[in-house]
């Protein structure tokens, strides 16, 4: 039976699930050039156009294959006819010789996201479809991964920046090649896909076995969508749990009490455990489970020492709590304090400069060789002091903000910083 293709009316229900988009809406959509992102990309440009908005395709070419260059400048000429913005971004730098696709979708979404911030645009769509998320699960499956990894990947996911949509998460993929031939339009087909090193090729070529014992794409993206459900009850709950045991510090720590969350169902203790990890942390996925789960049985069983995940340092304190502080060495960088600009620094603080800084002067964490020549610090976890955001000049620390500490320069005038948390990680904390 032939799959027929996805219409302006169908597309535009799903979109309306995925509402709001704004008026007029302004999209990005990822384009490989191959056959899901293509369709995804004359889709959308149509359905924002339709309403008075603009959808503008960007492809990242990854330089990883002689011939990515020319392909991504024929997909940019195939959307120039059809009257599409299109823009290439390259991933430049060395490439690592071990964990090629894991660097390679990373540099992707890295790419990706700056420029839709560089635009101001709030919405960028992704063409994973129904067999992309039954394979997903299924890899989830091999890693021992439980409600929310099964969930797989979400229809709707936020950024610093915006979201990430997948409209076509229930769409299965011929019908998404049928839409492309409906309207006389080639694709590329990408050689990885047939590289038996990858597991999705792998797990590709075993579908029709799968499928036979029942484990069809759509069965599976099933399993997702119910498994996305019982994720979003159990996040409630935890939310909840945050507002009674967490408290989040301004200077970029929590206190959570510890023998409230063993008190806790494992599944909410360890949903709150590594909600607060990647509130101090500032990482984009949680913990390893099997890891999240070593540290959530250390902690209900009273932390004796120091622990160290995802980026953190987890610190006993006073016996029925914990500390969750940044961990120093894990810090970003410093980086250029540059005059009207709004950035995120070290995935906890957002900052807005107000006015132009003294030349030379960078935004980055105190560190401990620094403590002993600044004041007031006396006060806060000794866990916390180095991981502060401070202000350097060519002369040493300038200031420091959460303390207090102006030596050269006057923070107030200069900048705002404030917390970066996520709403939903617990109360405000006043320390001490």
């Amino acid at each position: 039976m032939t799959a027929a293709a996805l219409g302006s009316d169908e597309f535009a229900a799903l979109m309306a699930r995925l509402e709001p988009f704004g008026s007029p809406p302004r999209l990005a959509v990822a384009v490989s050039g191959g056959a899901d992102s293509l369709a995804l990309a004359l889709l959308a440009a149509g359905w924002a156009v339709a309403r008075g908005g603009e959808a503008v395709a960007v492809t990242v070419d990854h330089r990883l294959r002689p011939e990515s260059g020319r392909e991504a400048a024929m997909v940019g000429d195939w959307l120039g006819r059809r009257g599409i913005s299109h823009v290439s971004l390259p991933w430049t730098g060395v490439k690592p010789a071990a964990g090629i696709q894991a660097a390679a979708r990373e540099a992707r979404y890295r790419l990706l996201g700056g420029f839709c911030a560089d635009r101001s645009i709030r919405h960028l769509l992704l063409a994973h479809h129904r067999e992309d998320q039954a394979e997903t699960v299924l890899l989830r499956l091999g890693r021992g991964s439980g409600v929310d990894g099964l969930s797989a990947m979400a229809a709707e996911r936020p950024t610093a920046w915006g979201r990430l949509v997948r409209p076509l998460l229930d769409v299965p993929r011929d019908r998404l090649r049928a839409t492309l031939a409906a309207q006389g339009q080639d694709w590329v087909e990408d050689s990885s896909n047939a590289n038996s090193a990858f597991a999705r090729v792998r797990l590709r070529r075993l579908a029709p076995a799968l499928a036979a014992e029942g484990l069809t794409a759509e069965r599976l993206a099933a399993t997702a969508r119910r498994m996305g459900r019982a994720r979003a009850a159990l996040e409630q709950v935890t939310t909840e749990a945050a507002a009674r045991l967490a408290g989040l510090h301004p200077a970029g720590f929590i206190r959570c009490d510890a023998a409230g969350l063993a008190r806790l169902p494992d599944e909410i203790g360890l949903r709150l455990l590594s909600r607060l990890l990647r509130a101090v942390g500032g990482g984009d996925y949680p913990s390893r489970l099997e890891r999240l789960e070593r540290l959530h049985g250390d902690v209900a069983t009273g932390l004796e020492r120091p622990r160290t995940l995802a980026g953190c340092r987890v610190v006993p304190d006073g016996g029925d709590h914990i500390l969750i502080c940044r961990e120093p060495a894990r810090t970003a960088p410093p980086v250029a304090v540059i005059g009207g600009q709004t950035f995120v620094w070290d995935g906890r603080f957002r900052v807005e400069v107000a006015e132009t800084p003294p030349p030379g002067l960078r935004l980055g964490a105190l560190g401990s060789r620094r403590i002993a020549a600044v004041s007031g610090v006396e006060w806060l976890p000794a866990c916390v002091r180095p991981t502060l955001p401070a202000l350097f000049d060519q002369d040493g620390v300038s200031a420091v903000p959460h303390l207090g500490y102006n030596h050269r320069v006057a923070t107030a005038a200069l900048l705002r910083l404030e917390p970066a948390w996520p709403a939903e990680a617990g109360r405000v904390l006043v320390w001490p």
